[in-house]
């Protein structure tokens, strides 16, 4: 039953297995293992991270497509959510018209540049969508009237998912059942059936084509497949799984702006998480966003208790300043890169390759 929901890719090792299966519990049940609103805050992002990693791992680590236009989606996403529900009000309608008009948009988007640059080489791909996207960007900020300028959109859910709305007067192990709590697990849910359909295609037969054009796209063209048109489909398929994790944001947020959702920071992000996790396994995309959004929400704080603690050391306690958990970030990425070529899921799976043999 379970490899058959995992499209029989198993994470082939037992580390994997016991990391995965944590990361699962913790954001099944962060509302009740972390109470505050900043921790279900960060397992909310981490569920929507999850979907947007994933689908841009299924363009680079799978087909071998570079894009820097991935963000636009997402924002295109969150935009039409936050669009239609601040000019419709909020309802059922608006969230349906809003996601459907994002989609389609998407659709006609990716196809468009995928038919216009994915027959030129990979760099010359890479600098058209890195225009598209600033282009879009551009017109995010300034088309005030309709996207909110630099200033976004705030806007109003369905009632059910107000905070305010309450399913029962009685909490639950300390936790109030309301609308927040019901927003959370819409998305919590969304995203994993999201992330299982993505590992599904990855395993099909399309996703082992996908597979072989990046391994080889001569030889994959060579034997009679099409390769633009599975180009094109594939740079569809992610741009439409990252329209929909811009929806999530919108959803949990209730709020989307430029930088929210369009910012060159999350690509930037993005990147990070597929080398850290493991480029060409969907389950580095869960791995590897758990690790860099956990760190990247709590590192500052960390730093500030070992601060306080080496007090007595001047020079110490100035290096783990707060102010420098950006520069240990990126220590850390680059002791990663070096020592885990190949991300956490490939190292993993390679360990465990060998202690079998």
């Amino acid at each position: 039953m379970i490899s058959r929901l995992l499209s029989n890719d198993l994470p082939r090792s037992r580390v994997l297995t016991g990391i995965l299966i944590v990361i699962f519990l913790g954001l099944a049940l962060a509302p009740f293992l972390f109470p505050s609103s900043r921790a279900l805050n960060v397992a909310a992002k981490i569920s929507i991270f999850i979907v947007l990693v994933a689908s841009f791992d299924l363009l680079l680590g799978y087909t071998g497509i570079f894009s820097f236009a991935h963000t636009m989606f997402f924002g295109i996403g969150a935009y039409g959510i936050a669009i239609a529900s601040s000019r419709m009000g909020p309802g059922w309608d608006s969230l349906l018209i809003g996601m459907g008009g994002a989609l389609a948009l998407s659709l006609a988007l990716s196809l468009v540049v995928g038919l216009m640059s994915l027959r030129v080489k990979a760099i010359f791909y890479a600098m058209i969508t890195l225009a598209v996207a600033m282009a879009f960007l551009t017109l995010a900020g300034q088309m005030s009237d309709i996207t909110g300028g630099e200033d976004g959109l705030n806007f109003r859910l369905p009632e059910i998912f107000s905070p305010g709305f309450t399913l029962s007067e009685t909490p639950l192990f300390g936790v109030e059942l309301n609308g927040k709590l019901l927003t959370y697990y819409m998305v919590f849910f969304i995203a994993l059936a999201l992330f299982l359909l993505m590992l599904r295609i990855v395993n099909s037969p399309f996703g082992r084509v996908l597979q072989a054009i990046r391994e080889n796209d001569f030889r994959a063209e060579a034997i009679g497949y099409r390769i633009v048109v599975f180009r094109i489909w594939s740079n569809i398929l992610a741009a439409l799984f990252a329209t929909l994790a811009g929806c999530l944001l919108a959803l949990w947020l209730r709020y989307n702006g430029p930088d929210t959702s369009l910012s060159f920071v999350i690509m930037v992000d993005i990147l990070l998480i597929v080398v850290i996790g493991g480029m060409g396994t969907m389950y580095g995309a869960v791995v590897g966003t758990a690790l860099f959004l956990t760190a990247e929400s709590y590192l500052q704080e960390l730093f500030k208790l070992a601060s306080d603690a080496t007090s007595s050391l001047p020079m110490l306690s100035a290096l783990l300043s707060p102010d420098r958990w950006l520069l240990w970030l990126g220590v850390l990425y680059i002791l990663s890169v070096y020592f885990l070529p190949m991300g956490v899921v490939g190292k993993l799976r390679l360990r465990a390759m060998f202690k079998k043999k």
